[in-house]
């Protein structure tokens, strides 16, 4: 299969308008950029999300804003495959806060590059904890099996998203049916989705 076509770096002039940055500054939804999944630069509704404060974050790989390195490996790889693919990613994950504390999140890229969408991507963060609370403890594996319940997929097509036994991933929707307390699917995926 041949390579995406190669999409031209945008210009940016040198010295930006003061409206841009105030833009990016001042925009009511996390913005992220990364370079190679290192934390280039990021505005004040990020920092009011994740706890951090202005250049805290600077020069650190996003791995510290996963709940677990599993997490960060796993989801960078999907993301690798889409932007190559269609040069953006989306899914709803959890992330974890400056504190430790979990929060349910939309995460949204954009690749400057699709064919090396770590160069330089811009990322946008919502928080969804108000619709979505963690109030369970869950694992690693948990947490990525509920990400994928969430929008639809079957044992198969979770299994093989995440390189595991169908088997494997009925045990884990199981343990997450215990935890939260519901009988069947259905109920899990809407208490997952906040609909109790």
């Amino acid at each position: 299969m041949s390579a995406p076509p190669r999409m031209a770096e945008p210009s940016f002039p040198a010295d930006p308008h003061p409206d841009l940055q105030l833009a990016f500054h001042m925009a009511p939804v996390g913005l992220l950029v990364s370079r190679q999944r290192v934390v280039h630069a990021y505005n004040r509704a990020f920092c009011a999300m994740f706890g951090y404060s202005a250049d805290a974050l600077a020069g650190q790989s996003l791995e510290g804003l996963y709940p677990s390195s599993d997490e960060y490996e796993h989801v960078g790889e999907r993301a690798l495959v889409a932007m190559r693919d269609k040069g953006t990613y989306a899914d709803e994950r959890v992330m974890r806060k400056c504190d430790g504390s979990l929060f349910w999140c939309h995460v949204s890229g954009q690749a400057i590059d699709r064919n090396d969408p770590f160069a330089a991507a811009v990322w946008v963060f919502e928080d969804i904890s108000a619709a979505r609370a963690v109030t369970t403890s869950l694992t690693a594996r948990e947490r990525e099996v509920a990400q994928f319940l969430m929008t639809g997929k079957t044992s198969k097509q979770i299994a093989r998203d995440l390189a595991i036994s169908a088997r494997t991933v009925d045990a884990h929707r199981a343990r997450l049916m215990r935890k939260l307390e519901v009988s069947t699917t259905s109920a899990l995926v809407a208490r997952l989705m906040g609909r109790h």
